[in-house]
């Protein structure tokens, strides 16, 4: 399984809402900037993550987005299901004669996944070029 940009950039997207608190919304333009990702991407992204309860967004002249729950209560897997799909090793329908071992693949990635949430992933950011480098 290969995570694509949209995991990657969703979850550098909530763990920078997540670090700048609650307290008033942040644009996309901001988080773009710090990130040094591209806002027209963040927009894409934005809206599967709002659709799924992670953020809510506030209009207005200072409007933006704020994280629509608790840091700790968001799981890293339901973020990467959302922006992903569902995890996948190989191709279902192929018959190798390994199914076990992908299928205990998939569940050691699933329990991982299942295992971390939003506040880990704040407390584990170290900083690299992009600001984000995680060991989980």
């Amino acid at each position: 399984m290969k995570i694509s940009t949209k995991g990657r950039y969703g979850l550098m997207l909530l763990v920078d809402l997540a670090q700048q608190g609650s307290d008033s919304p942040i644009s996309l333009k901001s988080i773009a900037e710090r990130q040094k990702l591209s806002e027209h991407y963040l927009e894409q992204l934005i809206a599967p993550l709002r659709n799924a309860g992670f953020v809510r967004s506030i209009r207005g002249a200072y409007g933006g987005y704020v994280l629509a729950k608790n840091p700790q209560d968001i799981v890293v897997k339901d973020i990467i299901l959302t922006l992903e799909g569902p995890i996948t090793i190989v191709d279902e329908d192929f018959d190798d004669g390994l199914h076990a071992l992908w299928a205990r693949l998939r569940k050691a990635i699933t329990d991982v996944l299942e295992d971390v949430t939003l506040q880990d992933l704040v407390e584990m950011r170290i900083g690299d070029e992009h600001g984000f480098m995680f060991y989980i």
